[in-house]
């Protein structure tokens, strides 16, 4: 096994710990103004709903999506998450946490993505095809679009799997965090 196939591993493996790590450091050093947390909203609801929405289409290890927001990236729930993270950056109106959180996206998600990509590649025949008309993170404009037939569950959004995934995680996650930042501010205002 590769040094880069290891740590693959290990990135899928500590990605969410390592987020409840970096989520305790965060509002440790977090100081939010009413003004910050308010344009963070402009990241942090479209990441909240782009995850939402990913997640009522994605068929994990059953079949390759390619409907709704899977038609303009391959991984719009970790661009969801992205969105997310970096919105709560700006929020907390500190450069230490943006670096920080850059960082720690490029070693953790990078690796990862390439780890699922790999395990795509190898149990779906159409994902080089797919791979090839949508673009890794950076959403296209416009949807790709791929014959009507290649999607078994027939390609729709799905409350019953945006519940099998628990998506409302995300949605409660954002809350607690809006709620954890508006204590700090009401206990530490900035001037």
């Amino acid at each position: 096994m590769s040094e880069r196939t290891t740590w693959q591993k290990i990135a899928r493996r500590i990605r969410v710990p390592l987020g409840f790590v970096f989520a305790a450091v965060f509002l440790w050093l977090a100081r939010p103004t009413g003004k910050t947390m308010l344009l963070s909203l402009l990241l942090v609801v479209p990441g909240v709903w782009l995850r939402a929405y990913a997640a009522g289409y994605v068929r994990k290890n059953a079949e390759l999506t390619f409907t709704g927001p899977y038609a303009y990236t391959r991984n719009p729930l970790y661009l969801g998450s992205m969105l997310i993270a970096f919105g709560f950056a700006a929020a907390a109106g500190s450069w230490v946490i943006l670096i920080a959180l850059t960082t720690l996206f490029a070693a953790i998600y990078i690796p990862t993505i390439q780890s699922e990509e790999a395990y795509l590649r190898e149990h779906f025949a159409g994902f080089d095809d797919y791979s090839a008309k949508v673009p890794r993170l950076l959403p296209r404009l416009t949807p790709a679009t791929f014959p009507a037939n290649q999607n078994a569950s027939g390609g729709r959004f799905s409350w019953q799997q945006w519940q099998h995934h628990r998506e409302y995680n995300a949605l409660m996650g954002a809350g607690a965090i809006y709620l954890a930042l508006a204590v700090r501010l009401f206990l530490h205002p900035r001037g």
